[in-house]
């Protein structure tokens, strides 16, 4: 008797090419979209040496390799070079995400108290209420096509403004979203000149917009910082939590530079990547009916009528499951870079110091080796006993090892709470014949927005 595998809803993939890219091609194509430069070996091989302008640059796909990796070795593998230059402009060299060594560990010492557990599900409410308000304005719209991508990036910056600074009224939110838009655009320059050896001062499109957007940035937080300092919150929210930070060991706060750098790579990536994994989640449910059954039936089973609690974030398993697998099919942080700074092994391979080794996070996530059917959408691959057997090295939608994201449990109860609350009141409908395809912007979003079209239930 033939088993028969249960229908999948498996997105179009991308074309990925035979081999690497020659370098014309590699430098045309990075501008588009990092994406595509990715070559077929990165989803079959366990490890992968290519050659870019010359130099030699190693992929990690194997899950014990990416785990040794990450956590035995992690001294021995820092963050690369390019990640300061992708990144410091827009959210500064004295973050938590930027920084290394003594700097690094004693920020997220003196940071971690805000994402621990029961201060996290203290958030709960705001996070319902931030779907709420968006439920009401999809009411309002009757029916009609948004871009779902635009409209959750609406949405978690709303919970960020709640949650880490108390609602304050003053700040711009659609302003600050694009200048990290447009600053987002310009990556793939960033990283072509990059492989080129080019100075970090070579114009190139975009960067006098982006450099203005990041001046703006950079202004808000710091005008955020001194209006806290003279009248703290009613109730603390993140941004006091991190202003009263003090490294454990010294006693030493953070200065205003770094309260600004901090707090603004908390809101670019606080908001950023829950919105990309809620967007790509929708579109998923939207052409899986019996995915979207599911969930459904555990949202009305658990929560009822009622807003999402705290108490209920436990209970929604199944949409815990749906939100993972949606990050593994679309991580919002694509690639993780790293840098060997001595030289040193891995699985066998002898490699430089100062060789770039890449965690390619996308391939690692729909590797042949690693996953059945890797490129279709499968919530109950994370059921608690599938999810048990998984490799700690095979899926990384936060990282892993010392330098995974801090804020990761705040990211996933907030996901799971704002699905909840999304998809009891609305149905996201696909329009037909629209295939989005991932592209790197630094996170990985859909390529053109995400339009559906949006009806009540």
């Amino acid at each position: 008797m033939t088993l028969v595998e249960p229908a999948l809803f498996t997105p179009q993939s991308l074309d990925h090419p035979d081999r690497p890219l020659g370098l014309f091609r590699l430098l045309r194509t990075l501008v588009h979209n990092p994406l595509e430069t990715w070559p077929q070996p990165l989803f079959t091989e366990r490890l992968f040496w290519q050659r870019f302008a010359g130099r030699p640059l190693l992929f990690v796909m194997d899950p014990a390799l990416v785990d040794e990796m990450l956590v035995a070795k992690a001294a021995v593998f820092p963050k690369a070079p390019i990640i300061r230059r992708t990144i410091g402009p827009a959210v500064g060299n004295e973050s938590i995400f930027t920084a290394e060594g003594t700097q690094w560990r004693w920020q997220r010492r003196a940071a971690a108290p805000p994402f621990r557990h029961s201060t996290i599900l203290g958030f709960v409410p705001a996070f319902h209420a931030a779907a709420a308000r968006t439920v009401a304005d999809l009411g309002s719209r009757g029916g009609e096509t948004v871009d779902v991508a635009e409209l959750m990036m609406a949405t978690t910056f709303d919970v960020i403004v709640e949650t880490m600074l108390s609602g304050a009224a003053s700040f711009d939110t659609k302003r600050f979203g694009q200048e990290i838009s447009h600053y987002f655009d310009t990556v793939g320059w960033i990283a072509a000149l990059s492989i080129l050896r080019a100075p970090a001062w070579l114009p190139y499109p975009g960067k006098r917009r982006a450099r203005e957007g990041n001046l703006f940035l950079k202004r808000e937080m710091a005008r955020v910082i001194a209006e806290r300092r003279a009248r703290p919150a009613a109730t603390p929210d993140l941004l006091d939590f991190l202003i009263a930070a003090a490294d454990p060991e010294t006693g030493r706060a953070m200065t205003d530079a770094e309260l600004a750098d901090n707090l603004l790579t908390f809101v670019v990536a606080g908001h950023e990547t829950t919105a990309l994994a809620l967007t790509w989640a929708l579109w998923l449910v939207g052409n899986a009916p019996e995915v979207e059954a599911r969930l459904l039936d555990e949202v009305t089973r658990v929560v009822g009528d009622g807003p999402v609690e705290a108490g209920h974030i436990d209970g929604l398993v199944y949409a815990k499951q749906v939100v993972q697998e949606a990050m593994r099919l679309y991580p919002p942080a694509p690639l993780i870079p790293r840098i060997a700074s001595e030289d040193v092994t891995l699985g066998g391979e002898a490699i430089a110091a100062g060789t770039p080794v890449y965690v390619p996070v996308y391939a690692v996530h729909r590797h042949a080796q690693i996953w059945q059917r890797p490129d279709a959408f499968d919530p109950d691959r994370f059921a608690p006993e599938s999810a048990r057997a998984l490799h700690r090295g095979a899926y990384l939608p936060f990282g892993a090892g010392p330098r995974i994201c801090i804020g990761a449990a705040f990211a996933m109860a907030e996901a799971v709470a704002i699905l909840a609350t999304l998809v009891r009141a609305m149905r996201f409908v696909p329009l037909a014949g629209h295939q989005p395809l991932p592209t790197i912007r630094l996170t990985l979003r859909p390529d053109g927005g995400m339009p559906m079209r949006v009806e009540p239930r």
